[in-house]
């Protein structure tokens, strides 16, 4: 398959007997045969037009600033990961990129989340346009925005991995509950202008696949992003509108003992003038885009699931899901 599947996500979870069987198919295949689909969801776009807002209000401010909330250990992965700090690829230069790494804690027993480990930057209203970190975990006006984004990513994700469940011919709760630790990261992310010449090799993210189970990707028009078939073809993956990129990463592959594929991909510097214009040039090509990253919880066993075997043996040792993301940091900070 070399184009990434468009898929209706409603079906699943509205759609008649023959409907809701149709869409596991379609995901089975998508996730065997690209690790990459796009998926129609209900994901409001009023909330998610304000997160990209919020998310280069943030980027705006001056690297001082942000720098203050700098990302700091593999095992909180927490933070602000400033340009260059990050290679995706670690044989390759350092990305061409900066991020923020949010996380919120829900109690799973009434569903309520609370801010953890996390500090949120704003602009004071002084006639002087100064910065301050506000000493609140979450500045108060966007903590309900950022809980309410999360929530919904969630549970669409909890939505995705019943149907890969069921794909899988487990329990349908047997992927939802192993992930109910919300050991999930949210992940706004930055591609400044590039106004000189880029190292060899390097581009905004490197290759590379993804580390937990599924990923979602909201991106905004600048493209940029591609993924790379299985005869090694890199194909652009642009924004779709109404729709969500989705792909599996590496501990969905080892889970399933290749039946799922983890699929390298990058984001590339458009190769056009107009990566060059700069905001005092009278518009910049800034790209950004919001990584939902879902986790296992940590203390979860990865390994081969007997419905995969097919008649061959496990291809991956057992790794617990946490301890495979630590050592997935290391190599890249």
């Amino acid at each position: 398959m070399t184009m990434i599947p468009l898929i209706n996500l409603a079906g699943f979870k509205n759609g008649d007997i023959q409907t809701h069987q149709n869409v596991v198919k379609q995901i089975y295949q998508a996730c065997h045969e690209v690790g990459f689909m796009y998926l129609q969801t209900g994901i409001s776009p009023e909330i998610l037009e304000q997160v990209f807002s919020f998310s280069k209000k943030f980027f705006d401010l001056p690297i001082e600033v942000k720098q203050q909330l700098a990302w700091s250990d593999e095992f909180s992965n927490l933070g602000y990961v400033a340009i260059e700090r990050e290679s995706l690829n670690p044989k390759q230069p350092g990305d061409l990129k900066e991020a923020f790494n949010i996380n919120i804690q829900v109690d799973s027993e009434n569903s309520n989340p609370s801010p953890h480990s996390l500090t949120l930057l704003a602009t004071t209203r002084g006639t002087d346009a100064t910065h301050r970190l506000l000493p609140t975990p979450l500045s108060p006006d966007k903590e309900p925005l950022i809980i309410a984004f999360y929530q919904a990513c969630t549970e669409l994700a909890n939505t995705v991995l019943e149907a890969l469940a069921l794909a899988l011919e487990l329990p349908v709760d047997f992927l939802t509950i192993r992930h109910n630790q919300h050991h999930h990261t949210l992940r706004l992310l930055h591609y400044p202008p590039v106004q000189t010449l880029p190292k060899q090799g390097q581009v905004r993210a490197g290759e590379h696949c993804d580390y937990g189970s599924i990923t979602l990707l909201f991106q905004d028009e600048v493209g940029g992003l591609e993924v790379q078939t299985k005869n090694g073809q890199w194909i652009a993956a642009p924004k779709i509108p109404d729709t969500v990129i989705v792909n599996t990463g590496d501990l969905m592959q080892r889970w399933t003992n290749d039946v799922f594929c983890s699929t390298k991909h990058r984001v590339i510097i458009p190769n056009d003038h107009r990566v060059e214009r700069s905001p005092m040039a009278g518009g910049s090509l800034s790209r950004y885009s919001i990584a939902f990253f879902c986790h296992p919880n940590n203390d979860t066993e990865i390994a081969c699931l007997k419905s995969c075997q097919q008649g061959k043996a496990p291809i991956y040792p057992p790794v617990l899901a946490g301890e495979y993301l630590i050592s997935r940091l290391q190599a890249t900070y």
